[in-house]
């Protein structure tokens, strides 16, 4: 029951606390709107980097072309050949009238073009997925020593450019994420700082009288729980709304539709619950440096 007490007295004192020193509190409650709401957009470029990327690589295949003299029975053995390869996820035969269907239908001009010709001269081919984006390379190079292969190959050099400016957008982001967490815990913890030096009198009497420690702290921590919850309401509302709307006026995709974005659903409840928590945590954690370090209790 003291315990209850003293958690309730704590919760108490530390909401009149942040009302009684409101323009110490608004500015711990801005410099957290400030870099949450950073942290925020960061967290969701770090999502749509994350998950574009993810899917280049599912897009990721090796086409392979077979001889022009190959047999069906040469194409299955060669298929049978790939799908028992380690890193190989699936393998599709293409043949070359599939091709040139696909072709014409997508630009009639192809199909005048292959009437022009007295044979279809496009060869039959294997679409090869694989079960790592980093395995391309070996799983091609393999590809080649097998017969009755024409060619085999996936865009090495494009591949790798976008996956390694995806790779650094990402790190960067992350990166960002962090320093901003420790840029909020030094801001708060300062702010607080001062609101603690401002009460060094109530805090006096409290020890005189024979307040604990844990009774003189934990209303500074509540506190910081209460302006890290304060602080994290304007990112999160910007975060749901303006998240929402930039995907409706951008159709769901950057430039191309290749780079798709997340939908908003459950997207953005995701990062909102992300920077709440944040922002108690950081508030907590800012609150109990500043009284454990400043105060010597």
């Amino acid at each position: 029951m003291k315990a209850l007490r003293i958690v309730g007295r704590s919760f108490r004192d530390a909401f009149k606390s942040v009302f009684r020193n409101f323009s110490l509190s608004m500015a711990s409650i801005l410099c957290a709107t400030i870099t949450l709401l950073v942290v925020a957009v960061s967290l969701i470029i770090a999502g749509n980097v994350e998950d574009v990327t993810k899917n280049l690589e599912k897009e990721l295949t090796i086409v392979v072309y077979l001889e022009k003299n190959a047999t069906e029975e040469d194409a299955s053995f060669i298929q049978s050949s790939i799908k028992n390869m380690k890193d190989v996820a699936s393998v599709t035969y293409k043949s070359k009238e599939e091709w040139k269907n696909e072709m014409s239908e997508y630009d009639p001009t192809y199909s005048d073009i292959f009437d022009s010709y007295s044979e279809n001269p496009l060869l039959d081919s294997l679409v090869v997925s694989v079960k790592d984006v980093n395995s391309l390379e070996s799983v091609t190079s393999e590809i080649r020593k097998l017969d009755k292969i024409d060619s085999a190959g996936y865009g090495k050099d494009a591949v790798t450019t976008i996956i390694s400016v995806f790779d650094f957008v990402e790190k960067v982001t992350i990166v960002i994420v962090i320093a901003l967490i420790f840029v909020t815990a030094f801001l708060i913890t300062n702010t607080i700082k001062l609101t603690i030096y401002s009460r060094r009198n109530e805090i006096e009497i409290m020890r005189l009288v024979g307040s604990s420690n844990t009774a003189i702290k934990l209303p500074f921590v509540i506190e910081g729980f209460v302006i890290g919850i304060l602080g994290s309401i304007i990112p999160i509302i910007l975060t749901i709304y303006g998240y929402i709307i930039a995907y409706e006026k951008l159709n769901g995709y950057i430039y191309v539709e290749l780079i798709k974005l997340i939908a908003p659903f459950n997207f953005v409840f995701y990062i909102a619950l992300i920077i709440m928590v944040m922002g108690a945590l950081i508030g907590m954690f800012g609150s109990l440096l500043a009284v454990r370090k400043y105060l010597k209790i």
